[in-house]
């Protein structure tokens, strides 16, 4: 990771734009929803402000990550880094550090989830060390 990438906390209201825009921009794998907007953000931020974590170079957001622990298991969300960016070591420091940030907490299970077409983000997160828990079906609810 280059020297001048500081991971940090995210700043409410500071780095809500500059996160929005790199999620709004990612190619695949990100995609900016209901859960995005500022009051969803805020109680987000309510629960567990340590665990959303953005990487800084130059006063410009980079990356980010959210964590979210609901006291028995994690759940990743938004991993996301610009492309210039991405094989520097940044989407690594930035699982490192949420995952810590997890273990401290208690957290002994933590799941992701990534889109189906998004290869290189499964082949990325085996890397890291997670699994395809392929034994699992998903299912989902919006309340609206």
């Amino acid at each position: 990771m280059p020297a001048d990438v500081k991971i940090r906390e995210f700043l409410f209201p500071d780095d809500y734009e500059a996160s929005v825009a790199l999620w709004a921009n990612m190619e695949k794998g990100v995609h900016v929803g209901a859960s995005d907007a500022p009051e969803e953000i805020q109680k987000k931020l309510d629960r567990d402000p340590d665990l959303f974590l953005v990487a800084e170079m130059d006063g410009r957001i980079i990356g980010t990550v959210i964590g979210g622990f609901d006291g028995r298991r994690g759940m990743i969300y938004h991993l996301a880094v610009y492309r210039e960016f991405r094989g520097t070591g940044v989407g690594s420091r930035l699982m490192a550090e949420v995952e810590e940030r997890l273990r401290g907490k208690g957290c002994l299970k933590c799941y992701l989830l990534t889109m189906a077409d998004n290869l290189e983000a499964g082949l990325f997160y085996e890397h890291l060390g997670w699994y395809e828990m392929t034994d699992n079906r998903l299912f989902g609810k919006e309340f609206k």
